[in-house]
């Protein structure tokens, strides 16, 4: 038994399909499975999407968000602003780079940095603001971008979440130094493992270049392209450029990237008309006009009783969900290591008590959103 036949309504169904299959079997037949040609036409035509200069594939988030930091010279002694509302990967980026992540609150309707919050932490360490796109929300960029400005600080994005999203005419790395990509399994576009950073200005571009692949000077398809050619190794850089095959996967799914929000926009629409008055569930707040919502996930905030009976009463019922998130401050690795404890993010940990992700995907039928909302409404009840 798979983990998803065992519930009606899975928490995510993937849509790769013929055309997937047939691009890695091109990839394959290929001398070059590693970064190369492929890699290089994702790159293109993700950039062409975002409206941005460079794409730079890697093999995760984590990575674009680790070498972004590299890049901009951040390190030992300095502290990156950031959330503890998010996956634990953008505050443990900020570690590999050796530098401190600092957590302030968030907005109670939305789950994003309350920049408030970020102006009072700032301090004469800190480097640069790491938001996060939250469920697939823009932050506020243009007051982020500002406050930044003012401070002399970087500004790296972590939309792992908001390949769509956009603030009027503002997208992901429109304001940002660099902002990072996921293409997880779960994420809007997927090849099971891998990111990108996008970024504009051609200096910082050339550095992450080299910090994506070892500090080299040459990459191994452009060494077996020409034949061997001398290269030198500049800086100290990592591991994280991405394969062929899985650019293969990617490019694809950019031909549906439009459609398939449209899709998830029509399921969000009805689980907000259908749960818009349940007792006990609570909404995040609507996009806001001018804006629009990437619907990577579609949390809510249950009360009355403990999150966790709602939870087991989704599985009993056959709906699978999931938790985004529980606050990274309190997960044992950073409060033993760090002193962190409840009570200092109050608002994160109302939402992170509470919050449970409903399945969200383009495959997913209206009858299935009404079983998701019919168990809620028994629970509800109960």
């Amino acid at each position: 038994m798979t983990a998803s036949s065992r519930f009606k309504v899975p928490f995510f169904l993937h849509d790769l399909g013929q055309e997937e299959i047939d691009a890695v079997t091109e990839a394959i037949r290929h001398p070059v499975l590693t970064t190369g040609e492929t890699v290089a036409r994702f790159e293109a035509r993700l950039a062409e999407y975002l409206g941005c200069r460079h794409i730079l594939a890697t093999t995760s988030c984590t990575g674009a968000l680790h070498i972004s930091l590299l890049a901009l010279d951040i390190g030992p002694g300095d502290e990156v602003i950031t959330t503890p509302m998010t996956f634990i990967a953008t505050a443990s980026s900020i570690l590999e780079a050796g530098a401190t992540p600092v957590f302030v609150d968030v907005e109670p309707d939305t789950g994003n940095l309350d920049i408030r919050c970020v102006e009072a932490a700032i301090t004469e360490r800190t480097r640069a603001i790491l938001p996060v796109h939250l469920y697939g929300r823009l932050c506020d960029m243009v007051a982020l971008r500002e406050l930044a400005r003012q401070r002399g600080l970087h500004l790296i994005e972590d939309a792992a979440h908001c390949l769509e999203g956009r603030l009027g005419e503002v997208r992901p790395a429109t304001l940002g130094d660099t902002a990072c990509f996921s293409f997880y399994a779960t994420k809007n576009i997927t090849c099971g493992e891998g990111g990108a950073l996008a970024v504009n200005d051609e200096d910082l571009y050339a550095r992450l270049r080299l910090l994506r692949l070892h500090g080299m000077t040459k990459s191994g398809a452009e060494r077996a392209s020409k034949g061997y050619e001398h290269w030198d190794m500049v800086l100290m850089g990592w591991k994280y450029n991405m394969s062929n095959i899985d650019a293969a996967l990617l490019l694809p799914q950019m031909d549906r990237v439009e459609r398939n929000l449209a899709r998830r926009e029509v399921l969000a629409q009805r689980y907000e008309f259908l749960l818009g008055d349940l007792p006990g569930v609570r909404l995040f707040a609507p996009p806001a006009p001018g804006t629009r919502h990437a619907r990577h996930l579609f949390p809510i905030l249950v009360e009355g009783k403990p999150r966790d009976i709602w939870i087991a009463a989704l599985h009993a019922a056959g709906i699978s969900v999931m938790v985004n998130y529980r606050p990274v401050h309190l997960t044992r690795y950073f409060s033993e290591r760090y002193g962190f404890a409840p009570g200092m993010f109050p608002v994160a940990e109302w939402i992170g008590d509470r919050v449970i992700s409903l399945p969200l995907y383009p495959r997913m039928q209206e009858s299935a959103v009404d079983l998701v909302v019919d168990a809620l409404r028994r629970i509800a009840a109960a």
